[in-house]
């Protein structure tokens, strides 16, 4: 099913430029294959600078790729100006995360790649680099090779290069997250001056971020996907002047409205899992433990990726807050969504924390929870885990159907294996033995790889 969103008024809108219509993709895997985006349709304007957020699991640098023509959709197309994109999409330039610089090649050498590769006359490559270089605050460094420069300096390098090319369209892959918070905010602030002049004529903005307040502050237009696989929730226009004031009511108001929209039911969280079956839809993996009650593991929502550690020390943050938007709380704690949000989502799995129209406060439970004494704590912890992590059911049901009350991890991960990428897989094992260690549900050794039931839950 095609999802759908709201768009600007259409006198506000410019040109389509690429138009992403219905697709999918999937990857192969050993079962049948990991769906990653699922129907997923979206314009880019001319003029705009569009971004695309969404929790981990939500594929937006794939579908990033798909626009770059870095990648193919299984399903669907996208179109360049009405031209299926068959390949490298010549009209876009992508800034990585991970900055992507050959180290063997000086700074002016790494600029002028891009032009190189569309067979542009050393001269021209070298005139026209020098001038991106000095634009983007580079001059004094064209001889240098990445190893002598700060990790600002090299992403200064990798949108010199993406720019230097002219594209009309500038992809952009959470490309600050690899910075520390004070460069980072400094490249923004630089790049919104940037795009505000006439040095270089760039028709578009696509960024992908998982910072909330980053997709405020740079874009025209927000779409918000959903997890698992990613679909469109929601998109609507950013509506404020520039410079824009993030302690304005207006602004925080947008930061209120795409926290509610990201907590509204459905999305999973924790990584990339996806399903083992090339519909779409997992199969269920059943455990029958003594007492003749069938647990599943497939359809229910994986583990959120926190240590038990940092449940605890949100609980009580959560104590003092009492009924708190998750927005300002992110900012109170400077955390963006894949640090936030899991931690949210782990509180609301295990019955301690709820969450409405992005604002989160502590159950009763959860409140006692986070008052406990350590073994009290355990206690509830241990109770709320079997109640409502579905995984951590399944693995003590296999321990209690176990004559020796023991079972290999490479049990466990080979089940998970089927209804997750690999590395998800191994994130869910690892989630569960620290979550089944606090609460002394089972013991793991790890030399062994095995799991042994603790005598308590031997009936």
């Amino acid at each position: 099913m095609t999802a759908t969103y709201t768009q600007p008024e259409a006198t506000e809108q410019g040109d389509v430029i690429i138009w992403v219509d219905d697709i999918t993709k999937a990857f192969p895997t050993p079962d049948g294959s990991h769906l990653v985006l699922d129907g997923v349709s979206l314009e880019v304007r001319d003029g705009e600078v569009l971004a695309l957020l969404g929790k981990s699991g939500s594929g937006k640098s794939t579908l990033l790729r798909c626009i770059a023509g870095l990648s193919y959709p299984t399903t669907g197309d996208v179109t360049l100006r009405g031209q299926p994109v068959t390949g490298p999409n010549p009209s876009t330039a992508m800034v990585f995360q991970t900055f992507a610089l050959l180290p063997w090649l000086t700074v002016q050498q790494n600029v002028e790649l891009g032009l190189e590769a569309r067979s542009v006359a050393s001269d021209e490559r070298a005139e026209r680099a020098a001038r991106a270089i000095d634009l983007i605050g580079l001059d004094g460094f064209a001889d240098a090779y990445p190893r002598e420069l700060s990790g600002g300096m090299r992403q200064r390098v990798g949108f010199a290069r993406a720019l230097v090319t002219e594209p009309d369209v500038l992809l952009m892959d959470e490309p600050f997250s690899a910075l520390d918070v004070l460069t980072a905010e400094n490249l923004r602030s630089e790049l919104i001056e940037l795009l505000a002049s006439d040095e270089f004529v760039i028709r578009a903005v696509v960024v992908v971020t998982h910072n909330i307040e980053e997709a405020v502050t740079l874009a025209d237009r927000v779409v918000v996907l959903g997890s698992n696989p990613g679909k469109i929730k929601a998109g609507f226009p950013i509506d404020l002047p520039r410079p824009r004031v993030r302690t304005s009511d207006a602004f925080i108001g947008y930061l209120d409205r795409i926290y509610a929209i990201l907590t509204r039911g459905g999305d999973s969280v924790g990584g990339e899992a996806g399903s083992s079956e090339s519909d779409g839809r997992a199969s269920q993996e059943s455990v029958v433990d003594r007492a003749g009650n069938t647990s599943t593991i497939g359809h229910d929502r994986p583990l959120p990726v926190v240590t038990v550690d940092g449940i605890a020390g949100f609980a009580d943050i959560m104590l003092a807050e009492r009924d708190r938007s998750i927005a300002n709380l992110a900012a109170d704690l400077g955390l963006d969504i894949d640090d936030l949000f899991p931690l949210v989502d782990a509180l609301e799995l295990l019955g301690f924390a709820e969450v409405s129209n992005g604002r989160t406060h502590l159950t009763e439970e959860g409140a006692r929870y986070a008052q406990a004494p350590i073994q009290e704590a355990k206690r509830q912890f241990a109770q709320a885990a079997l109640a409502h992590a579905q995984l951590i059911r399944v693995m003590v049901s296999t321990l209690q159907r176990s004559a020796s009350s023991r079972a290999k991890g490479a049990f466990f991960l080979d089940m998970l294996r089927r209804h997750h990428n690999e590395q998800h897989a191994q994130l869910q094992l690892v989630t569960a033995i620290d979550w089944g260690r606090y609460a002394e549900l089972f013991e793991y050794d790890d030399r062994r790889d095995e799991f042994t039931l603790v005598a308590a839950q031997v009936s």
